[in-house]
This record gives C-alpha cells, structure tokens and sequence, in this order.
C-alpha cells in the first residue's frame, strides 16, 4: 500500500511514504548521486585501450547467458560456433542498449521540463544525460570493433519505442527506465570480472555497471514518489504499460538475425530458445530485483502482472 502522509509533500523528509517506508528527500538524494558522478565517471575513449586486438580463445559474451546456452543446438554446436554466436549476441545487446538509451535521455529531457531548472534533481538528470551520450557511443564503438553489424529492433517495436517515449505518464517512464536498465545490469555484472571474457567486453561493463547503479537509484527513488504521489488512473496506466513494455523486451534482448549470422537456422534456433528452461531461468533471474521491487511499490498488479507473466520474466 503506497500513502502521502499529512505531514508533507514531495521533497520533504517525512511527507511521503510507501511500503518500503519513507522517502528521501529528493534534493538530498539527487545531491549524493551528483557527488557520486564526480567520483566515478568514466570517459570511454580514454580509459579503454581500443587499439588492441582481440584475445585468441576469450568470449564476448558468458556462455551462459548466450540464448542457445545448454539446448540440443548448442550442444551441435562447435566450440567455435558458439563464442562467434556469444560475439553477435554481444552486438545485438549492445544495439539495444543504444536504441534503449536514446529513448531514456528523451524521457529524462520530458521529466525535467517543468522542475526547477537549478534544483539538484535536475542537475543530477542532466549529468546522467551525459553518461547515456558517452555509453551510446561506447556501445556503437565496440559494435564496430567486434566486426558485426549493428542489430536494430524490429520496426514494430523501434515504433512503440517512439510512442512511448512521446505519450508515457513519469511513473510509466521511470518504470520502463528500470526495466531496460537492471536486467542487462545483472548481466554484465556476472561479466566484468569474469576472466574468460575480452577484456574490452569486460571494459565496457565495468564501466556501465558504475555509472548504471546511480541511474537505478535514481531512477527508484522517483518511481516510489510517483506512485505515491500520482492519480489512480495514471497508476493503473504505468501497470499496463510496463507489462507490455516487458513483453517487448523480453523478445528484444536477441536479435533473431543473429541465428542467420552464424550460419544457424533461425525458426530452429528460435523455438529452442522459446523451450530453453535455462534461458527463462537466466531471463527471471535478471528480472528479478527488479520484479520483487515493483510487487512491493504496487505495480505488478492485475492485468499489469498477467502481462509481466506472459513476458517471460516473471515467475
């Protein structure tokens, strides 16, 4: 049950409060992230060493994350195949996180429009702005450095992207912030340290998963005020709105072209997927922090959770 409370509005220590207790003050939080981006943000171009070759013999993506990991064609599969199969799905995931980010920086512009412009809760989405620019165009330099082309979504989702991005409600876009974020955080947080890996894959994840972790915080914090704060309608709307913008995700994360790419055939390869028990382990697994947190603020309710089911990253 998600309450305002008597004592005070948005922004005030003790104004607003929900099933996870009070929330912070936003200008507090927003300043302690701003101290944390002074600390700890990269420059891509810089701290990552792009002349170096490829290693012999390191993937580009943990073998178990790759969607065709322990499935009949899998095991066919030469060893070869597969790290040039992890190779592509590393692009394909690079590529959304480009189509995702654009999204999400045209989002934060429209969530800070009508705040006051010196307040460090805009400063502070301005500055993550700046971390989605730089993370882009990281994203869109390994693609060319791992020689594969990039793997756009399909037409139908790259236009719901764009109706969304135009029409969604805050706590709707702050919603689908989290889900595009911390999925693919959970995965490359199994990634930087792994030494099988490349280590410019592991480079970019490094890099991604320090700056991502303000992001989510900021990206909760407001989520928890907006569903407090926001009218009954505009609630239900943002539960409708992420289980579809789940469906579409879940499906997104692999580009099937990348199955023709490596010589795969790609309605076999897809049907093993969509019959994988270990791929809808990993992709609940993923979801889950984020599933348990969005039960516990009041968004996975009704027909908003029977979508997240059909999604796939609900258990």
């Amino acid at each position: 049950m998600t309450t305002a409370t008597d004592a005070g509005r948005s922004g005030e220590p003790g104004g607003l409060r929900d099933a996870l207790g009070p929330l912070k003050d936003r200008e507090k939080t927003a300043e302690r992230l701003l101290a944390a981006s002074a600390r700890h943000s990269f420059d891509p171009d810089k701290e990552l060493d792009w002349d170096a070759p490829f290693e012999e013999g390191k993937w580009f993506w943990p073998p178990e994350l790759v969607s065709l990991y322990d499935t009949p064609l899998w095991r066919r599969m030469s060893e070869e195949q597969r790290m040039d199969l992890a190779r592509h799905e590393a692009a394909s995931l690079a590529s959304l996180g480009i189509w995702f980010e654009v999204i999400l920086m045209q989002l934060l512009v429209r969530h800070i429009y009508d705040k006051p412009l010196t307040s460090s809760h805009v400063r502070y989405a301005l500055t993550e702005i700046e971390d989605e620019c730089r993370h882009s165009k990281m994203f869109a330099r390994f693609i060319q450095k791992a020689g594969v082309r990039a793997y756009p979504v399909r037409p139908l989702h790259h236009n719901l992207g764009r109706l969304l991005k135009t029409v969604s409600t805050t706590p709707g876009s702050f919603t689908a912030t989290l889900l595009g974020e911390e999925i693919l955080d959970w995965m490359q947080r199994l990634t930087f340290p792994d030494e099988r890996i490349q280590p410019l894959v592991r480079g970019v994840t490094r890099i991604h998963v320090v700056e991502e972790a303000r992001h989510v915080r900021y990206a909760r914090e407001e989520l928890r005020r907006q569903m407090v704060d926001c009218p009954r309608w505009e609630a239900e709307l943002t539960r409708i709105s992420s289980g579809e913008a789940a469906r579409v995700m879940s499906v997104s994360f692999v580009n099937p072209r990348v199955y023709t790419d490596v010589g795969l055939d790609r309605r076999e390869a897809l049907a093993q997927v969509r019959a994988s028990g270990h791929r809808r382990e990993v992709m609940q697994a993923g979801a889950k922090r984020l599933t348990d947190f969005l039960d516990e603020i009041g968004v996975l309710r009704g027909v908003g959770r029977r979508l997240w089911r059909s999604s796939g990253l609900l258990a």
